[in-house]
C-alpha cells in the first residue's frame, strides 16, 4: 500500500525494526531470548515458527543491518543489538523508579543559588 509524502518524511532509522509477525521479527526475539549462545539455521527454525527455507534468507538480511552476527554454520544476535538492548532496559529501570517522584519547583527555586548575586559581592 503506498503512503504519502508526508508519511514518507516522517520515516525515522527506528522504522526499520522488523514488524510484529514478520519472520525477522520472530528470529530476533528468539536470538535475543537465548543471546548467550549461537544457533544453526537448522536450530532457530526449530526454535521459531519460521519455515526453513525463509530462515536463511531472513539471517541475511539481519546480518546486513548488522542485528546478528554469522560465524561458520552459527547465528547469534550482535553485540550491537545487545547493548542496545541493555540500554533499553537501564531506560526503563531508571524510569521505572523514578515514575513516582515529582519535581517541586518551588521547593527547588528555595535552595537555588542566583548566579548573579555572587559577582554582585
Amino acid at each position: 500500500m503506498p503512503i504519502s509524502a508526508d508519511r514518507f518524511e516522517e520515516i525515522t532509522e527506528d522504522d526499520d525494526a522488523p514488524a510484529p509477525g514478520t519472520n525477522a521479527e520472530a528470529i530476533l526475539s528468539f536470538l535475543r531470548s537465548n543471546a548467550d549462545q549461537a544457533f544453526t539455521q537448522s536450530e532457530i527454525a526449530d526454535g521459531t515458527d519460521v519455515k526453513r527455507g525463509s530462515v536463511g534468507p531472513t539471517l541475511v538480511r539481519l546480518r546486513e543491518s548488522g542485528r546478528i552476527d554469522h560465524r561458520g554454520q552459527y547465528w547469534r544476535i550482535s553485540d550491537h543489538e545487545r547493548s542496545l538492548d541493555a540500554a533499553v532496559e537501564h531506560s526503563a529501570a531508571a524510569a521505572g523508579r523514578h515514575e513516582s517522584e515529582t519535581f517541586d519547583y518551588d521547593a527547588w527555586m528555595g535552595h537555588a543559588v542566583d548566579p548573579r548575586e555572587d559577582r554582585e559581592q
